[in-house]
């Protein structure tokens, strides 16, 4: 089996889209041209934050720990991501440790946020196939 550590950035207001793409890359399992993949989650649920961290700059710290130990940032491209501070951290990390970002248009989603758009070495639409196979793409050009 591959092993995959992936990164979903996302709002913990919008939660809907960090869930549904949970249930889609963690919750099956998946093969690429029969390859078996198993995917590893790295993100920060609501359910399950990072309870060490005292200060803004120690769940940084902790945050961009995760991301390092990634293979590909998920990031949904909806424009409440233009006004996160958090998502925006996150894609600056993920910048900075060179790891690809896979930019997720969500379903019916209008407009895209920009600095999702820039950032993103590449964008999907909304299903789990698509998902799936832009990881896998991720993860073997890097």
């Amino acid at each position: 089996m591959y092993h995959i550590d992936v990164f979903i950035s996302h709002s913990w207001t919008y939660s809907e889209h960090y869930e549904k793409l949970c249930e889609w890359i963690f919750d099956k399992l998946w093969q690429v041209n029969g390859m078996p993949l198993g995917f590893n989650d790295q993100s920060v649920p609501k359910d399950d934050p990072i309870h060490h961290a005292q200060t803004t700059r120690a769940l940084e710290d902790a945050i961009l720990h995760r991301i390092d130990v990634s293979d590909v940032v998920v990031v949904p491209t909806g424009i409440y991501s233009s006004y996160s501070k958090w998502i925006s951290k996150e894609i600056k990390g993920a910048t900075a440790k060179n790891r690809p970002i896979l930019g997720v248009d969500p379903w019916g989603q209008q407009r895209r946020s920009s600095v999702v758009v820039t950032a993103a070495a590449k964008i999907v639409g909304w299903n789990s196939q698509s998902v799936i196979k832009g990881i896998w793409e991720l993860r073997r050009q890097h």
